[in-house]
């Protein structure tokens, strides 16, 4: 499905009546009756009538003039280590451990996605308890990339990467570690955000490394990920290390002149980094020092030893 509207601006659609969540809906699950047999995004998710049927009542509630969420019908894929109390979703962290295991509550994320509108349609598929990197490592089957079912989708929030680069999902969350919401999305051709630890309550995440997970969003554009962080984001006393503080700033242009920006020397070393990357990230710096950036070069000489 092809779609560059943004969620905001979706959203601000179907809040006003010039979308139907319902037909937002009915698009995402023709892409999913299409093409989930073959690329394997979804663990479980929502039966089509379920999902129609949230739709429908967003669409009613707009209509009748009540005041919505900032994500209002917007169709959202979680991850399956990420707890959502529903029927229709059980199991978690694509293992057979935990095959149609209940959850009891709903993860802070998923708290705020309900808050805000959002219809979770499903969980999607991982490496089995998050420990891999190319959702290969999955109790239920592997997740293919959809530019090419040869090639691996990253992990190990790849279904959640696929679901957006199919089309199956217009907002996931994902959690990263070491790179699990970035690495996928760099190769499904989204984009993937890892918020600083801390920004997002990790209330209802499976751990794998307590001191270093953090559930973060994947999404079509930078924008729309900002978007969804701002809705995600925020203290959450049941997690010790939820920052009392706001740390993503409002969504939209923010101002960037006289900001600093570390870039790693070691960053840039082609014969750690392929070209193509290093010229990426040069036109980056281009365009954060045309708006007036500093960029601090900074050496960091063990990253030889974290590159294999």
């Amino acid at each position: 499905m092809e779609n560059s509207t943004s969620l905001q601006d979706l959203s601000e659609e179907v809040r006003g009546g010039q979308t139907r969540a319902e037909d937002l809906m009915t698009s995402i699950y023709d892409r999913i009756e299409s093409h989930d047999s073959v690329l394997n995004v979804y663990r479980s998710r929502l039966k089509r009538e379920s999902a129609l049927q949230k739709a429908c009542a967003v669409d009613q509630r707009a209509a009748s003039g009540e005041k919505l969420g900032p994500l209002a019908g917007i169709p959202v894929s979680i991850k399956d280590n990420i707890c959502i109390r529903d029927p229709e979703l059980n199991g978690g962290c694509a293992s057979k451990i935990l095959d149609e295991y209940p959850s009891p509550y709903d993860a802070h994320v998923v708290e705020k996605l309900k808050a805000a509108d959002a219809i979770i349609i499903g969980k999607t598929n991982m490496d089995e308890f998050a420990m891999g990197s190319s959702t290969e490592n999955s109790a239920y089957g592997p997740t293919l990339n959809p530019w090419d079912h040869g090639r691996v989708p990253g992990g190990s929030s790849g279904g959640g990467a696929v679901s957006v680069a199919s089309g199956m999902a217009l907002l996931a969350l994902g959690s990263d570690t070491g790179g699990s919401v970035r690495q996928p999305a760099s190769m499904c051709g989204v984009t993937g955000v890892k918020p600083s630890y801390g920004t997002v309550s990790r209330y209802g995440l499976v751990a794998y490394g307590s001191s270093l997970d953090q559930i973060g969003c994947l999404a079509k554009s930078a924008d729309d990920c900002s978007y969804a962080l701002e809705v995600i984001q925020g203290h959450d006393p049941r997690d010790s290390t939820s920052s009392k503080e706001t740390l993503l700033e409002s969504h939209g242009d923010s101002e960037i002149r006289g900001r600093r920006f570390c870039l790693p020397e070691a960053y840039l070393d082609p014969e750690l980094v392929d070209a193509e990357v290093i010229e990426t990230i040069r036109e980056a710096e281009s365009v954060l020092l045309k708006e007036g950036a500093v960029i601090e070069k900074r050496s960091l000489d063990f990253l030889s030893y974290v590159i294999p």
